[in-house]
């Protein structure tokens, strides 16, 4: 297991022990995390803390250099907002930890030169899945549905 999804992985079991949904997210440059962060929507009951809009966030300020140079790890692949985060910011790689329970805008970032790539991790799968199944209502609310 990659250390970086790994955490990444950690700050999604962090958001459902805080009764939120299950995605996290960290943003790597150097071979050193510089933001982290979990999907906070329910816990501050806000409209954008996605998993990457929180690491985000907790990276700071950051030089175009820094995230020119950065790799971003997500749990699952990223939907339309934080697809134009990762694009405004100009991160040239993503690694996603599944696509299969929920297929973000992964060619949108392809056709703009951002390299992808999906692990389909058993562990991502398994938390989604989960999430999914006994929150239908509140999975639907977070992909705007």
């Amino acid at each position: 297991m990659d250390p970086f999804m790994q955490c990444a992985i950690d700050e999604a079991r962090a958001s459902a022990a805080e009764g939120g949904i299950p995605i996290g997210s960290v943003i790597v440059h150097d071979g050193e995390i510089i933001g982290r962060g979990h999907n906070r929507r329910v816990q501050q009951g806000s409209a954008i803390l996605h998993g990457e809009m929180d690491a985000f966030e907790n990276a700071g300020r950051q030089p175009a250099s820094v995230y020119a140079n950065a790799v971003l790890y997500t749990t699952l692949s990223p939907c339309p907002m934080c697809t134009g985060a990762i694009l405004l910011y100009g991160i040239p790689k993503v690694i996603i930890g599944e696509n299969q329970t929920f297929q973000g805008e992964e060619e949108l970032l392809r056709s703009r030169g951002v390299e992808v790539q999906v692990l389909q991790d058993s562990d991502c799968v398994e938390l989604m899945q989960r999430f999914i199944t006994e929150n239908p209502a509140l999975w639907n609310e977070d992909i705007g549905e």
